[in-house]
């Protein structure tokens, strides 16, 4: 924060006070007086035509802030010279204009502040406030100003008050302003009953610490450099200097120690009766100095090489370089706050989304049952077709017989109707012997279907242990999508991808179960089936042997850098092991599609479907 925006700061005040009817404008004659008095505090020369040619096309009428800011920079600011005048006396300037319209604590029943600490309380809040207007404080900046003054008088500070005050609605949508801050440290609430003495001496301490960029003050024991005896001197350090006067109402300055990189400190030994010694070496001179204690000592030595930091780094105050480091951790807490709410509302999108597979997955278990029961009617109508079959011959022959018996009856009679019957009976006989036969054929292709559906159910239980196994990664990919944040944009595509290939294979496993039926119905091709499940069984074996080695956290750092930005993924070894693989599984589907006619292009389907079901991660 440069000098300039200190100093609007308290000037804003001062707009404000003057705009009485709080109408953003400000009488011409008003803002004359402002001017002289602001220029006279800042040591510049004051022009009194320079208000009225500025705002001459205006006439007599009010000026806005917004008006008077060109002239305010043009004529004053940019005229002033930083160390040519005393800031404070342009703050106390401001704050005798906005306190007599604005400060009233005799109204809120409070008035444990004195004059001069309701100031010093206005400069620091000015100081913590963001860059904005009108002017607030956030809560985590008033927390730590008041944790600084409690510390400073040693009390202890109610949090349970300054909660409830946080918690107004007023504070918790814009913050709090000047004026709701001093009505709270004249209620006495957050302080614990401290009386009024100790509270001034703190705020004047919190007050020379921050805004007067005194990082440690108070008495020291140095030697001199010619008479070379020990005299003891009040230190007041600052970001760039280390001055010492005769006595702590600093009107004597006996010297002053400029801080640069050059500068180190180093902890003496005692010597000259002398304890808790350290020196201060800058180029053409080395300061000896003794503290009272071994913790006076080490604060010294402390602020000492914080100042030299600041001094190496560029930076001309503590407190701003620390308000700024505040402001950057409340940002960064704002937006992790941010993205884990929005990871959160993905996450509710992906459990969404797993609660509709999950549904679709029981949806397609449900209909497979009920396939499971029509084939289980298909079979018990083929059974009651061969018992009716069966009675049937029993039957044909129970009638042979006694054909048989009235023609040896006959035979005599007539040999020729005999013969007749004979053949008739051959040829009876031979129609019983390939209907046995056909039986035994049909006896036997029952077995090698009931061979065959032993294996397709075996097929179907390992179908199912692959898609627990699927289940099992997707939650470990789940963990693994709450672990990783950079991850997120490129696993969701990713499980985009997947999904639509999982509908695309539980399509085809629908059009499969669809067909099934007519998969049943070949049964002389029962062998070459067989062999067909034997190829499938050695493919899924090696989509078993893929989900043997899950992808690790460690196999994805080649696709995921440390920004956000998108980045080319580098395929590994493994990826083109999982590509040959799955070439390899689709050139033998194609061999098995070319050798197995229509009941092979079925299990080629369930092969593929099973296999785009294991990919999904």
């Amino acid at each position: 924060m440069d000098l300039r925006s200190e100093l609007l700061k308290s000037i804003w005040y001062a707009f404000t006070a003057l705009d009485v009817e709080e109408s953003g404008k400000v009488s011409k004659s008003q803002l004359k007086v402002l001017s002289h008095n602001l220029c006279t505090v800042l040591n510049i020369p004051h022009d009194p035509v320079a208000l009225e040619d500025h705002f001459r096309e205006d006439d007599d009428g009010p000026v806005s802030t917004q008006g008077y800011m060109p002239y305010l920079n043009k004529y004053i600011l940019d005229k002033m010279q930083e160390g040519s005048f005393v800031k404070e006396n342009v703050d106390e300037l401001c704050w005798t204009l906005t306190a007599k319209k604005n400060y009233r604590p005799e109204k809120n029943g409070g008035t444990l502040l004195l004059d001069r600490d309701s100031f010093r309380l206005w400069c620091l809040f000015n100081f913590l406030s963001e860059d904005k207007y009108p002017l607030i404080m956030v809560p985590e900046e008033v927390e730590y100003l008041l944790k600084k003054i409690c510390t400073a008088m040693s009390a202890e500070l109610n949090c349970v008050e300054l909660e409830d005050y946080i918690s107004q609605d007023a504070v918790q949508q814009s913050g709090f302003t000047v004026w709701v801050f001093l009505d709270m440290m004249n209620s006495g609430k957050l302080t614990r009953g401290s009386d009024r003495e100790s509270l001034s001496m703190a705020i004047e301490k919190v007050y020379r610490e921050i805004v007067g960029e005194v990082l440690k003050e108070g008495y020291l024991w140095k030697k001199g450099q010619i008479r070379r005896n020990w005299t003891e001197r009040w230190f007041k350090l600052r970001p760039s200097t280390l001055t010492y006067y005769v006595s702590e109402d600093c009107k004597e300055c006996k010297g002053n120690i400029t801080l640069d990189h050059n500068c180190c400190v180093e902890v003496l030994p005692e010597k000259d009766g002398k304890r808790c010694m350290f020196c201060l070496k800058t180029l053409t001179r080395t300061y000896e100095m003794s503290a009272s204690d071994t913790k006076q000592r080490q604060e010294w030595t402390s602020a000492i090489q914080t100042a030299i930091r600041l001094r190496t780094e560029g930076k001309s105050s503590l407190h701003v370089d620390l308000k700024l480091r505040r402001r950057e951790q409340r940002e960064q807490r704002e937006k992790r706050r941010a993205a884990r709410e929005e990871e959160q509302q993905k996450l509710q999108a992906l459990q969404g989304e797993k609660e509709e597979k999950l549904a679709e997955l029981e949806l397609l278990r449900e209909a497979q049952r009920q396939a499971e029961a029509l084939l289980e009617q298909e079979e018990q109508r083929r059974r009651q077709q061969r018992e009716q079959l069966q009675q049937a011959l029993e039957v044909q022959l129970q009638e042979a017989e006694e054909a048989r018996a009235s023609m040896q009856v006959e035979m005599a009679l007539k040999e020729e109707e005999a013969e007749r019957q004979r053949k008739r009976i051959r040829e009876l006989e031979e129609m019983q012997q390939r209907l046995e036969e056909a039986l035994h054929l049909e006896i036997k292709a029952r077995q090698d279907e009931e061979a065959f559906r032993y294996a397709q159910a075996r097929l179907l239980v390992e179908e199912e242990e692959r898609m627990k196994a699927l289940m099992a990664l997707q939650e470990e990919q789940e963990e693994l999508i709450l672990k990783t944040q950079r991850e997120k944009q490129e696993l969701r595509q990713e499980m985009e991808s997947k999904s639509r290939a999982l509908d695309e294979a539980q399509q085809q496993l629908e059009e499969v179960r669809a067909n099934r039926h007519r998969v049943d119905q070949d049964v002389v091709a029962a062998q070459r089936k067989l062999r067909q499940a034997s190829t499938n069984v050695k493919h899924w074996n090696v989509q078993m042997n893929r989900l043997m080695h899950p992808i690790r956290p460690g196999e994805r750092k080649l696709s995921i850098g440390g920004s956000s930005f998108p980045s080319v993924h580098a395929p590994s070894r493994r990826d083109s092991g999982l590509r040959r693989q799955r070439s390899e599984g689709s050139n033998e589907s194609k061999e098995n599609v070319d050798s197995g006619g229509g009941g092979g292009e079925a299990e080629r389907r369930l092969s593929q479907a099973s296999s785009m079901d294991m990919d999904i991660p």
